[in-house]
């Protein structure tokens, strides 16, 4: 098990946040331990890994290997074994896990639910579909681009009833040219970067800046599992597009995901689904950090409303050096962690650093 450094600013921060959504044991995601540590650890079958993406256990799975597989080359990231970006994706997972969201929001099946099969992610969970792009595209290509041995096959299981989820690197190419492109190009520049003779922090940023241009593609992309939001109650609807909207900030301020940063911005999410009749910053059964979260996430989504989608591409605009993308990274962490940080002093900043650029 690794033993996690932590900086007593962070140590500070998480201990002012109310648990609301568990995504951690023992200091490391769910269910790190039970993942597969080494490729061939997930079922093959004739010679060929074939996993199934429908299962909880085995998405941590593609989470730990890809992460493993990679920390060699993210030496430009610090000196933990934890400062890869990588790490917000299995944290957000467990989320989902945890706050019920990857279960079946048709109510047909016990799919994910306390009453069925608890590692089950529904196919027809939108979130479960959202992150099928963020963990099964990565994995297949990182296995393209050798990560886990030259010749490694992966293969995954269909879910029953539904074609709408692509299975290998080819399968997943033919339908989603751009995104296998850009991961590709991500685990390409990490492999580059052991030679590069950048100075580590521009190194870094440019790391951060091919990983946050695949992981957006994949969210943009995730656009097709939109029909599925007619499961949930508009609340939920409303903060999931909200949730979305805020990864197009953090993206653009390249943002070092390390497992520490994650738990903090994750821990805050809402714990359970929302319900008709929620309305943050009020929800009576969540805490005021969980809801500080929603009410700041529905500020940036209407704002940016407002000013006819310019507020994203303001922000967009004044992250436009890697000085200034270090200071927004710091911005947000204001923004998102500390309800005294007003959210007038944000978009005042945004409009001095745009005008700066």
């Amino acid at each position: 098990m690794l033993r996690l450094p932590v900086s007593c600013l962070l140590l500070a921060l998480a201990a002012s946040i109310a648990s609301s959504a568990v995504i951690v044991e023992n200091g490391m995601p769910l269910m790190w331990s039970q993942a597969a540590a080494q490729v061939t650890d997930l079922p093959v079958q004739n010679d060929i890994v074939v996993a199934n993406p429908w299962n909880f256990l085995h998405r941590m799975s593609f989470y730990r290997l890809i992460i493993t597989a990679t920390n060699p080359f993210m030496g430009s990231m610090g000196n933990s074994p934890t400062d890869s970006p990588l790490w917000g994706l299995p944290l957000q997972a467990g989320w989902m896990l945890t706050s019920g969201r990857f279960a079946d929001p048709t109510g047909t099946t016990t799919c994910g639910l306390q009453t069925g099969d608890t590692m089950c992610i529904s196919p027809q969970s939108w979130y479960g579909c959202v992150n099928h792009f963020t963990s099964v595209l990565p994995f297949l290509s990182a296995a393209k681009q050798g990560f886990f041995g030259e010749g490694v096959q992966v293969q995954m299981e269909a879910p029953e009833g539904t074609e709408d989820y692509c299975t290998t690197y080819a399968d997943c190419t033919a339908r989603h040219t751009d995104i296998m492109a850009k991961w590709d190009a991500f685990f390409q520049g990490l492999k580059a970067s052991t030679s590069s003779p950048l100075p580590d922090n521009e190194k870094k940023d440019a790391i951060l800046g091919l990983y946050w241009d695949a992981h957006m593609a994949s969210l943009h992309a995730s656009a097709a599992c939109n029909a599925k939001q007619s499961y949930y109650s508009a609340p939920e609807v409303s903060f999931a597009t909200s949730w979305i909207n805020s990864a197009e900030y953090v993206s653009a301020a390249n943002f070092q995901s390390t497992l520490e940063r994650s738990v903090l911005f994750l821990t805050p999410l809402p714990g359970r689904l929302l319900q008709e009749g929620d309305s943050p910053p009020n929800i009576a059964d969540m805490t005021q950090e969980e809801n500080h979260t929603l009410n700041v996430f529905s500020w940036m989504k209407n704002m940016n409303s407002i000013l006819g989608g310019s507020l994203v591409g303001m922000w967009r605009s004044s992250m436009c050096s890697v000085t200034t993308r270090e200071k927004g990274r710091e911005m947000l962490e204001q923004l998102l962690l500390d309800p005294r940080f007003p959210t007038t002093t944000f978009l005042s900043i945004i409009t001095n650093m745009a005008t700066s650029c």
